[in-house]
This record gives C-alpha cells, structure tokens and sequence, in this order.
C-alpha cells in the first residue's frame, strides 16, 4: 500500500451510543432572548418542535427568481473579494461554487435558543443532543449538535446577534468562538457543535431569502436511498423485510460461517471496520483473517474505515475501488492525505464543522468520481431531516446510512418506512 499518512483515530472517553431503544425521547429547553435593535420587533423564544411545521412557513422576503439573482451577484461578489475562483494543486479541486452560492446570501439573527434533548438507552448510556433555534426577521433556523459525551450538553455558547449580515460573514466569526469550557470529552465534539451553528444559520439564511438549499444551488431533490445500520441481529430485520440492505459492523468473534450466512442473504452493502475508533464500545482491533474474510465474502460491498497497515493492508491490497472512510475524514485535507485515494466516503456534514468545508469536500469527490453515501450520528431532533435532505441532493443513490428515526426506536416491526425515502419536498430552509 502506499503510504501517505496515517489516519487520525476517533477518541472518546465517554461510551458511545450502539443501538436506541424504544425509551420516551425527553426535551429541556434553554431560552435566549438578545437585545434587539431600537425599531424592530421582537421574535417569540419559545422553542417550536422542528418538522414539517416548517413547510408552510411563509418567510419574509424575496420571491425565489429574485432570490437566486441576488445570489449570483453575491457570488461575483465573494469571487471578487477571495480572489482567483481556482488554484492550481495537483489531485485538488479548491473551487467551492456551490459555497459562492450560499455565501453571499443576508442573514439576520435576533435571538437564539437551546432545547436539550435525550433519549436512554441502557443502564449505562443516556444519549443527548442539543438543539439550536436562531430567529431573526420572522424566521426560525434550527441545527443540532450531536456531541456524543452526555457532559458536554451542560454549557452551550451565547451567540450573539451580528445584526444584519451575510452567510460568509457569520461563519468567519465563529472562528475565534468558544465551543467547550474546557476540553470537550471528544476532540471531534468541536466540529460537532460548530456545524449545529452553521447548519442553524443556513437554514435560518434560506428561510430568510425565501429559498430551499436546492433552489439556491439550483439541484434537485431526488429519492434517497438508504441502508439499516444494526449491531443487532441482521437476519432478524432481513426476515421482517428481505428488500432491506444493510451496513454492519464485523467484529472479531465473528465466525466465516456466520459471515458466509450474511454474504448468501445479498443484502449487505456496507461493512464498517471501525479500525479508527478507540475507547468505544465499538472498538475493533484490526485482524487480518476478518479483513480476508469480508473481502473475500463479500466482494461487491463497500469496506469502510478498514486498518491499512501490516497485514490488514496487504490483504486489501487491490481493493481500494471499494475502500471507504468515515473517522479519520473531517475536511478535505484529511481526504487528500488518506494513505489510499479511496472510491468512496461516507460523508457526515457534522465532522465537517463549517458548511464551505463540508462543500469543498463534496465538489472534490464528484470532480474525481469518489462515490458517497451520507452517515447519521444518532440524532434525536432536526438533524436527521437535514443530513436527509442533504443525501437527497448530493449523493441520493449510495448506500446511505441515515435510515428513519423509527427504525432507531426498538425491534423490526410492521409500518416502517421502506427505502427509497421519497424526494423531500423542500420549500424553504436545510431540511423539512
């Protein structure tokens, strides 16, 4: 294998969610309300469920024609002001058009809120989130952290009103915000919180200037494909739907009889490694006879975060069409610097922290013909619609792990959604 770098292990010294159980999702709102400009009229702190409410949501502003031209011109604009639109860098695309869209468009904040919430999934593990309403000239704007150390909850940052400003311009000033008091119980928490920020402003952003994220990048939304993520028994949901497909985790008690079980079934399309992972429950050692076993078995499924040293790489040596990785990925920098060019990635907006990197990132990957497929991170609030909507304009047909909600709370059962999701009709904002 050609080596590059190694990449960076996923650290948590808190356990990780495995599977949700069916147990009642609790919300504890946090309210801020921020002083006003003199001749402006406040915006309502109480925390609305986010959801489809959203969809007939008739924000001030411009009709969707105007809208998008403004836009252009905020991109010339942003063009302009950063410079050349392309450099030149062997193996990397550094335009960011579909950021130049979204960059330039006006964005008012007046206040903001948090809404805490949690869902208990064993004995041992309480999963939370925090929500992040922004508000501002009759709109609301949600994202979600999805943090994973429960702790970390406890303290959320003020964002203070810029008054009237830009996309571009808001996200620049995060930069030197305050995350974390203290250090996080992840290093990757800190683009986990950014991107609730970001993705809160967008949305806030496109509901502002009337315009769905599809609308403003001018992409259609497209049925999305998806894929159960389980470390639960496998046959058990293939048994209630044998359409499913699915992404599993191998682990190193797995016998080759098992594994040719699950090869014989034809459903499986993604197998998650997890070689960058540690203090986890879903730590994996690396162990060169599981890696031949699943390259061997299963020969048309994608081998996400796999271990590329000593042996394991020997034994994927010749497979790097179907290598994938997740952890070690959280800008394109880290893509680039992966020990292999990979032929897909699994793409979770939240590791990216900020929305240009996220895009940066996507454009490289369609410009190279890396495959993608969005990753979920166990959301329990508007997250999950949003990577949703994201997957339907990006990547629609991957194997994408970001399955209904419902398919988190409890047992295979009658009822749930089937893949593909239909198209989200998106009128305005980052998610339904």
């Amino acid at each position: 294998m050609p080596a590059r770098r190694r990449p960076e292990r996923e650290q948590c010294r808190d356990p990780a969610a495995t599977e949700l159980d069916a147990n009642a999702l609790r919300r504890v709102p946090r309210i801020r309300e921020v002083p006003r400009r003199e001749g402006t009229t406040p915006a309502a702190a109480v925390v609305a469920a986010p959801g489809r409410a959203h969809l007939g949501l008739r924000c001030a502003g411009l009709h969707t024609a105007q809208a998008l031209a403004r836009l252009d011109d905020a991109a010339v604009r942003q063009r302009e002001r950063g410079g050349q639109e392309e450099q030149a860098h062997a193996g990397r695309v550094t335009r960011v058009a579909l950021w130049n869209r979204l960059a330039g468009l006006d964005l008012e904040i007046e206040a903001s809120a948090t809404e805490r919430r949690s869902v208990d999934v064993s004995t041992e593990f309480t999963r939370v989130t925090t929500v992040l309403s922004l508000r501002g000239a009759g709109a609301e704007g949600v994202g979600e952290d999805v943090t994973y150390t429960a702790a970390d909850h406890e303290w959320f940052p003020e964002v203070d009103p810029p008054g009237r400003t830009t996309l571009a311009a808001f996200s620049q000033s995060l930069d030197g915000l305050e995350l974390f008091r203290g250090e996080p119980g992840m290093e990757a928490s800190a683009d986990y919180r950014r991107w609730a920020i970001e993705s809160a402003a967008l949305d806030l952003a496109l509901r502002q200037n009337d315009l769905s994220l599809g609308a403003a990048i001018e992409r259609q939304y497209r049925p999305v494909r998806f894929v159960v993520s389980t470390r639960a028994d496998a046959f058990a949901w293939l048994a209630h739907d044998p359409e499913l497909e699915l992404k599993l985790d191998p682990e190193n008690d797995w016998d080759r009889p098992r594994m040719e079980r699950l090869a014989a079934t034809g459903r499986v399309r993604v197998l998650d490694l997890k070689a960058y992972y540690r203090g986890t429950p879903v730590d994996v050692e690396p162990d060169p006879e599981l890696y031949r076993a699943v390259a061997e078995l299963f020969p048309d499924a994608v081998i996400e975060d796999a271990s590329l040293e000593g042996a394991c790489g020997e034994v994927l040596r010749g497979e790097e069409g179907r290598l994938s990785f997740d952890a070690p990925v959280h800008s394109l920098p880290d893509l680039l610097a992966l020990p292999v060019a990979p032929g897909w990635l699994n793409v979770k907006p939240s590791r990216f922290g900020t929305v240009e990197r996220l895009l940066e990132c996507i454009e490289h990957c369609e410009a190279h013909g890396i495959g993608m497929y969005g990753g979920g991170q166990f959301e329990l609030g508007p997250g999950r619609l949003q990577i949703q909507a994201l997957a339907s304009l990006f990547y629609a047909g991957g194997p994408n792990d970001v399955a209904p909600a419902e398919y988190n709370l409890g047992a295979p059962r009658p009822g749930l959604p089937r893949s593909p999701l239909p198209a989200p009709v998106v009128l305005r904002g980052l998610g339904l």
